[in-house]
């Protein structure tokens, strides 16, 4: 991955809570196809970092963004954004799988008729080919009027993934999403990751090293300095991992520090 090229670009990215700094001066080069993983401790910035990407910061209260995020050609905090089609763009999946109330089919159907797909046999192919994807077609194609609720942790998880990717996302971003499942649930979210690579863009934040070692191209880690969260290191995973050039990174990825 060391020649792809960059599909998300931050320069100088910061986020305030008020006054308080989540994270600062944040510039990152994001390759296309290719596995980020961002590490680090509680607290660093890392989730807040993600939310940037596609402007869920606009929603949480008393915040604000200073630098630069650009997905391809577009600067993503531009006034002109359409924050609308910049989140078709940029799918996102968090800690604690989130389906909504509703039928498994409907989690999938209402995305795609928000963003225009209205007709039923397109909508049922796009429906298959997700789930599908995301190894659940053959647990869930003969319930798909039954409640999304009723589904296992991990099948949630992934129905949440197969309703990211139903709208065909250019990046897709992860927050711990392993972090709330039990250890096989896990794993099958972990390979679904890992079968994600050269067909979209991943960013997953994860305090799980072992998993950051097992499925990223690329790591940037994060730590708190000053009160703020800064970008410590970033590079190949192999070299992160294996030869850190930061004393900070050193410490943690060895287990010392963190």
């Amino acid at each position: 991955m060391k020649n792809a090229h960059p599909l998300v670009q931050t320069e100088a990215l910061g986020l305030h809570y008020g006054r308080k700094p989540a994270f600062l001066d944040v510039s990152l080069a994001v390759p296309r196809g290719a596995i980020t993983a961002v590490i680090g401790p509680s607290g660093c910035g890392k989730s807040s970092f993600l939310a940037c990407i596609n402007r869920l910061s606009d929603l949480l209260p008393r915040c604000r963004v200073e630098g630069s995020v650009r997905i391809g050609e577009t600067e993503v905090f531009d006034p002109g954004t359409d924050v609308v089609a910049l989140r078709r763009r940029v799918g996102m999946i968090f800690q604690k799988p989130n389906p909504f109330p509703l039928s498994i089919r409907r989690n999938l159907e209402l995305p795609l008729k928000e963003h225009g797909m209205r007709g039923r046999a397109e909508r049922d192919a796009v429906i298959e080919r997700t789930l599908t994807d995301v190894g659940l077609w053959q647990e869930v194609h003969d319930r798909l009027d039954a409640s999304a609720l009723g589904l296992s942790g991990g099948q949630q998880q992934r129905l949440c993934l197969a309703r990211a990717l139903a709208l065909e996302p250019e990046v897709v971003l992860l927050d711990e999403p392993c972090s709330a499942l039990d250890p096989i649930s896990s794993g099958v979210v972990e390979d679904l990751i890992v079968s994600l690579r050269g067909r979209y863009t991943v960013v997953v934040v994860t305090h799980n090293l072992a998993q950051a070692r097992r499925i990223a191209d690329r790591v940037a880690f994060f730590w708190v300095q000053d009160g703020a969260g800064r970008l410590i290191e970033e590079g190949e995973a192999d070299q992160v991992f294996g030869d850190p050039r930061d004393e900070l990174t050193a410490a943690y990825v060895g287990g010392a520090r963190g």
